[in-house]
């Protein structure tokens, strides 16, 4: 998968130039090409930290036979709406992005609720409303219920959304699914993210799908504006007591030291 990263100055890192990646409706996994060279960074105000990308792996180079058209940033899909009252049965395969489903002059509100304690996010469907549009028609059709935090890296996010991280025994091999299609960016401006931001994880410009994060510590609120910025937790203090909870889990760069996972994500229109 295509990697982003914090540079530091006089450090030689690699950055990714190139990337093809084909989806699939039936398993929503990604084949990808990935070519990279060593450039010269440039000073970070930070120390490096990961790169947010579906998965926190470095994968080998695959080849592709040929790259498919990428989605057009700020268009919405095709697929039907998921029912806003609740009612959907569990879906965690489509065949394309969900056609526009919100009203941008309403208000959103996720309310995630998991293993570890609830957390509270204002959706910003006016900055952000196909991503909005996504996320909040992926929680009506109940996508995230059951799916585990596969990456929990201290000071820095909190990632899930990947369909094949349904139990403990799993997160350590996840982070390359999805829900079978993806769509475009609606990027943020540099130093919009801060700690409770809730952003897409991507596998380069315009792949993104169900994979996101919460950004939480200071190497998280100073990457490049790379990431889909649609929401940001309340400030109700217990927000944070279950964010800082379930970040003092993470252990380096990849699965927590014991299990989080997302019991519901429900959608509140006002």
């Amino acid at each position: 998968m295509k990697k982003v990263f914090l540079l530091r100055a006089a450090v030689l890192l690699p950055v990714v130039l190139g990337l093809s990646a084909c989806s699939s409706s039936e398993s929503g996994s990604e084949s990808v090409d990935v070519v990279t060279e060593t450039v010269a960074a440039q000073a970070a105000p930070v120390e490096t930290a990961p790169p947010v990308t579906e998965n926190g792996l470095d994968l080998p180079a695959e080849t592709v036979a040929e790259t498919p058209a990428l989605p057009v940033a700020g268009e919405f899909g095709s697929g039907p709406c998921a029912a806003a009252d609740g009612s959907a049965t569990q879906q965690r395969e489509f065949d394309a992005a969900p056609q526009k489903c919100i009203d941008e002059a309403k208000t959103y509100t996720a309310t995630m609720t998991t293993n570890r304690g609830v957390m509270v996010f204002e959706l910003l469907a006016k900055k952000a409303p196909v991503t909005v549009n996504n996320f909040v028609n992926l929680a009506r059709s109940k996508y995230y219920d059951g799916i585990f935090f596969h990456r929990i890296v201290p000071q820095f996010v909190l990632q899930a959304g990947d369909p094949g991280a349904l139990g403990a025994d799993q997160v350590a091999r996840a982070g390359a699914g999805g829900p079978g299609y993806s769509f475009g960016d609606e990027l943020p401006q540099q130093g919009e993210y801060s700690v409770g931001s809730l952003a897409m994880a991507n596998a380069g410009p315009n792949t993104n799908g169900s994979q996101f994060f919460i950004i939480s510590g200071p190497n998280g609120t100073s990457l490049p504006p790379l990431y889909a910025y649609f929401g940001q937790m309340t400030d109700a203090p217990e927000n944070l007591v279950t964010l800082n909870a379930i970040a003092a889990l993470g252990v380096g760069d990849g699965p927590p030291s014991e299990p989080v996972s997302i019991e519901s994500v429900t959608i509140s229109e006002s």
